[in-house]
Order: C-alpha cells, then sequence, then structure tokens
C-alpha cells in the first residue's frame, strides 16, 4: 500500500486563525487525546463536531468530564456518536484525526477539506525542543525516564503523546527553552508523512519487533513510518539507535547491503549525528552508551562514549574517553535497564554531568502499567507471599516473555488476550525452558482470546502446562488463589523462601479487544480484582 503524503504545513496560520472554525473531531475515545482536542479548539474559538462510531454510553467518562469542565463554552460543541455522517466532513473547515484511523480507503476521510491530528498541530506552533522516541518495545518506560529526569536535573519539561497525554493540552506552556519528549507510535508519525512538522533535536528508536501486522502489509512497511522520526533532521541533532543484534536479516523482506540490524539501517539514513545503545561495549570509535558488568561488584553500569566536545571538564582533564552515567536500578529488568540507559545518554547530550545524571536514573521507580509494583499478599496458610506487578502495556509476546525474566527468580505469568497477526514464539520458547530452565514460570495463567489460542495451540503440541483460558480476571485470580491455598501450594509453587517473594506478573503479551476498552482499562482492573480477591 502506497504512504499516504500530507501536504507541507498547517491549515491555520496561527492560533488566533482558529477561531470561528468548524473542526470536526474524529474519535473522541477514552484516553484524553480526543477530549484535549474538542476542550482545544473550543477554547481557541472554533466550532466543534465530535463523531464517533462509539455511543454515548460507551463514552461516559469522557463525556462526563467534558460536561463537568466549567471552562470551556459548550454552546458552540455537538455529538455525533455512534456513527459518522459524511457532510460533518465535507462541511470541516478542517476534521483532526485519530491516529487509530486509516486514511487510505476512508470515505470520512477523503471528503475532508483538511487533516490534521493533535501532534501536527502541537509541532507547527511549538517552539520547544523535541525530544522524539518511538520504537516497537520501551517507549513509555523511555520517555518517562527521560522526562523524570530532565525534571531532576531543573528543566522545565513536559511530556506527551502516545503515552495518552495529548501535547495540546500544554502547548501554551512551551517556549525556546522547555524541551518536550513525544512517545510517537508508528501511525502518530504516519500522520505527519509530508508535514516537515518533526525536527527532534534528539530522536530514539528501541527495539524493533513485530508488532501492528495486522495493520501494515510487513515490516518494512511498518518501519518506513518509524523512520519518519528522522526524516527531518539534519547534522546538528542527534539519533540514538540500537547497535545490538535483531532479526532484520529474517524480517526485512529487502534488507540493505552492510547492515545486520534495524540500528544499522537507520544510521545509514538519518543526517543527524548518530549514537548507538547497547547491553555490552560498544566498539573503539563508536559514540553512544552501553551496559557492562562489574563482577567485583555483581551489578551491571552504564557508561557513555561521547565527542569530546560533548564530555564532562572533569573527564576531558582526565583524558578520559568514557563516563559511568548509570548504576544500580530501583526498577528490575534488562529491558528496563536499557530503557534507562537511553534516558541517561539523553541526559548527558542535554549537558547533564555524568555524577548527577547517576544519581537521577538510579533513582527513578517506573511508570505505571510497566512492570508495575502495586501490592503484596502473604498466605496466612503457609509460608508463600506474592509480589503483584502491573505489565499490561506488554501487548507483543516479545515484551511478556522480558516481563518474566526480569527478576532474579521464577514468576508466576498472567498472560493471553486477542492477536494482531503476531508470532507467539517468544512466550512459547520461555515456557519451554529456550530462554533458560531458570525463566520458565513456576506457572502460567492465560486470559482467553485470539491470541491466547495460538499460544496454547503451540503449548499443547509440547505438552506444556498451564492454567486457563479463562473468560475473566476474577476467574483467572480465584483458581489462582485456590492454587496458592490448598494443600499442595507448597509443593507445587516449590521455587520460594521464605526471605523471598513470588512476583505475579501480569503481562498479557496480546491486546486487550473485548474483555477491555483497552490497556490501561486492563491494567487497572486487574490491579482492582487483585485488591479484591487479596486484600
Amino acid at each position: 500500500m502506497v504512504p499516504y503524503v500530507y501536504p507541507e504545513g498547517c491549515i491555520f496560520d496561527s492560533l488566533n486563525d482558529i477561531a470561528g472554525k468548524k473542526i470536526t473531531v474524529m474519535g473522541l475515545g477514552l484516553n484524553g487525546g480526543g477530549e484535549a482536542c474538542v476542550k482545544f479548539f473550543l477554547k481557541h474559538g472554533a466550532y466543534v463536531t465530535v463523531t464517533d462510531m462509539k455511543t454515548p454510553e460507551q463514552l461516559a467518562p469522557t463525556l462526563k468530564r467534558i460536561s463537568e469542565d466549567a471552562e470551556i463554552d459548550k454552546s458552540r460543541l455537538s455529538y455525533v456518536l455512534g456513527r459518522h455522517d459524511i457532510d460533518d466532513f465535507k462541511n470541516a473547515d478542517c476534521v483532526i484525526k485519530n491516529p487509530g484511523v486509516k486514511i487510505q480507503g476512508n470515505e470520512y476521510l477523503a471528503a475532508a477539506k483538511a487533516i490534521e491530528t493533535d501532534i501536527s498541530i502541537f509541532l507547527h506552533f511549538t517552539k520547544a525542543p523535541i525530544i522524539a522516541v518511538t520504537g516497537s518495545k520501551g517507549k513509555s518506560s523511555t520517555v518517562s525516564a527521560i522526562d523524570y529526569g530532565l525534571k531532576n536535573a531543573g528543566f522545565k519539561s513536559f511530556l506527551g503523546g502516545n503515552i495518552t497525554v495529548s501535547p495540546l493540552t500544554f502547548l501554551e506552556k512551551t517556549d525556546g527553552m522547555t524541551p518536550v519528549v513525544l512517545e510517537l507510535s508508528s501511525w502518530q508519525l504516519a500522520d505527519l508523512r509530508g508535514r516537515k512538522a518533526l525536527k527532534p533535536k534528539i530522536a530514539i528508536i528501541t527495539k524493533i519487533v513485530p508488532d501492528h501486522q495486522n495493520w501494515y502489509d510487513g515490516m518494512d512497511s511498518y518501519v518506513e513510518d518509524k523512520k519518519l522520526i528522522y526524516a527531518d533532521q539534519d547534522e546538528n541533532d542527534y539519533t540514538i539507535l540500537d547497535f545490538d543484534m535483531d532479526d532484520y536479516l529474517t524480517d526485512s523482506e529487502h534488507p540493505k547491503r552492510g547492515c545486520k540490524c534495524w540500528g544499522d539501517l537507520f544510521a545509514s539514513e538519518t543526517k543527524g549525528k548518530v549514537f548507538r545503545y547497547s547491553s555490552s561495549f560498544l566498539p573503539s570509535g563508536i559514540y553512544g552508551a552501553y551496559q557492562a558488568y562489574q563482577p567485583e561488584e555483581d551489578e551491571v553500569y552504564g557508561y557513555s562514549r561521547l565527542p569530546q566536545e560533548l564530555m564532562s571538564k572533569a573527564a576531558k582533564e582526565n583524558k578520559q574517553t568514557e563516563e559511568r552515567i548509570m548504576g544500580p536500578l530501583l526498577v528490575p529488568g534488562a529491558h528496563m535497564r536499557t530503557n534507562v540507559l537511553n534516558a541517561a545518554l539523553v541526559l548527558r547530550l542535554m549537558r547533564v554531568s555524568p555524577e548527577q545524571t547517576m544519581t537521577i536514573v538510579d533513582s527513578w521507580k517506573g511508570i505505571q502499567h510497566r512492570l508495575e509494583y502495586f501490592s503484596k499478599w502473604k498466605n496466612p496458610y503457609n509460608s508463600i507471599k506474592l509480589s503483584f506487578y502491573n505489565d499490561t502495556c506488554a501487548t507483543v509476546p516479545e515484551a511478556s516473555a522480558a516481563a518474566a525474566t526480569a527478576f532474579n527468580r521464577r514468576v508466576i505469568l498472567i498472560a493471553g488476550g486477542t492477536d494482531k497477526n503476531l508470532d507467539f514464539t517468544p512466550l512459547f520458547e520461555l515456557m519451554t525452558g529456550h530462554k533458560g530452565k531458570e525463566f520458565i514460570p513456576l506457572k502460567l495463567y492465560l486470559l482467553s482470546g485470539t491470541g491466547t489460542d495460538k499460544l496454547t495451540d503451540m503449548l499443547d503440541q509440547k505438552l506444556v502446562n498451564y492454567s486457563g483460558p479463562y473468560d475473566s480476571l476474577g476467574a483467572l485470580l480465584g483458581v489462582l488463589k485456590t492454587d496458592l491455598t490448598n494443600d499442595r501450594a507448597e509443593m507445587n509453587f516449590s521455587y520460594f523462601n521464605e526471605k523471598e517473594d513470588i512476583p505475579v506478573v501480569f503481562s498479557p503479551g496480546a491486546t486487550s479487544f473485548g474483555m477491555f476498552s483497552n490497556e490501561f482499562d486492563r491494567g487497572n482492573k486487574f490491579k482492582d480484582a487483585v485488591t479484591e480477591m487479596f486484600g
């Protein structure tokens, strides 16, 4: 499918130009993006029509928040819900598109005079330096760690994008001295193609794995959208890319000669100054950040290697070529160390000292819905103790497998959900010991769904035990509690001792369609269900 290219620039010449215009917001949703657009355009004097295929009942929480907001003039607001009317698109001066709606073949968007998104509007009018992050895994953790780092280093920074905060909520608070950290999905980037709106001072592409293959016709078209993050950078900008090997040579239909991983491909194309990140030592001459295990301390540390002009004064005086920027972390997992390492590298590129950088990132506690620790439980009938972790934003099998191996002990894993045309081999290999017998979960509990069906077919062939699938979290947690309190619990969950909790990790590795509104609703319902079941 040929990618859609938008006209360069923006339909509005200034924010004052919005007054009196007819705006159609396509997709109100539940995550705040559509709501932010409604409030923004009403604030600036537009007539706003909200249209969504969801019903008023489905959109009730968002509708309630808008209704109760006394600061906006709702006399210029109208709703068309449970359907779309073509006239709302034909007669609008501009349609604000939800990134989850395909433009190709969409009769309503084809009728629009102009199409913008909250991201395109923001980028057109802000003067803020942009730190943009995309990728398949680790985006949200990376942007959150960067924003945490910037704020603790004294910057007045803002965080938005795919992390469910529309940047329109803080557009008028930004200036040339307020860095803005944006998490950008492939869909949000696709909506910027041709606009010349995105020129990040720092662009980061996290680990690339197959994702959204029910939307794209292959990995190459998926990655083409990711490339837009650096498309308009120049030699004064920075591009941070993966150095470690991945499945590029097999996932790409036409791998570029001389490139061994997706990071190599991106590095060969960007005009920005390239920095690489790695879970092991970077070869001499390559700038970036890497991790190194220090056996005498039994810890993994992070180091940066920068051009001389970016090195600290102390490093220059001591003729150092590398600086320690990350120590032992509060958040678990090798993949999380990579995310925090990238945040530390960004802080160094923003001229934060290596000592301050390490102090800041080592104190970061993680974010909601990403390996989020939230509850403990002590079994009154035996010595088993549990710690509960909510990792609902793991919507691909690789992320779920990574979460299960993030701890220094075996876990109880809760996974499963709806398929989006992904390969469940990473979870299958986790359960069959290919990732190491020490990482095989003590027990696997599965929520029902089309993705779960694919996984269970694979597990059944190898006679791998699992529990479920279950049609609700309540049913699943009820069985888990019974398993933990019966007479054979200590034998069945034998990998524990009185000094250690068993991590219970809710990391679905699939989407949430059908059973939940979205992954955030799924995570909140999991936490509520655990509280109800385990107190």
